[in-house]
């Protein structure tokens, strides 16, 4: 029945054949992921990684809370012995560090001058929000008088 008044059933339309990705785009995609997460892993490392962890003995010489943008706590330990460099010449031990924790912080600031035990830990990299060394003491295992026995700190 061809009713003059009704049109020919239509035709799907031809699919265009999917296009390939150029060798040189799928490389360029590729060599960026592997690239930003080598860059990633790279910064864990650099300044997330914890490289060390240890205990450091010795006088309390500074504590100062200091910086322009970030404040951070930063110390030093004057520790016993000498070291040289240079022949002919004698430099004490010196433990330069930072602090993050603020109850820690506050207990270092009030015994300036004491003797202490101090555990941190170690990275690659310093933070800027972390302080200015690389070495992060996170606590304190015993303060003692410069003159008397280091009693344990709770």
């Amino acid at each position: 029945m061809n009713d003059p008044y009704t049109s020919p059933p239509e035709q799907p339309l031809a699919q265009p054949a999917p296009r390939k990705k150029s060798g040189l785009k799928k490389f360029a995609r590729r060599f960026l992921i592997v690239l930003l997460l080598g860059l990633a892993v790279f910064l864990y490392i650099r300044y997330f990684y914890v490289f060390g962890v240890g205990s450091k003995a010795g006088e309390l010489n500074y504590f100062v809370r200091k910086g322009y943008v970030f404040k951070t706590y930063e110390g030093r330990l004057i520790q016993a012995g000498y070291k040289t460099t240079v022949p002919g010449t004698i430099q004490s031990n010196e433990f330069e560090f930072s602090v993050v924790n603020e109850k820690v912080a506050q207990q270092l600031m009030s015994n300036s001058g004491a003797f202490m035990k101090l555990y941190y830990k170690e990275y690659f990299g310093a933070l800027p929000w972390r302080g200015m060394s690389r070495y992060v003491v996170d606590s304190i295992i015993s303060i003692g008088k410069t003159n008397g026995p280091a009693t344990p700190f709770q």
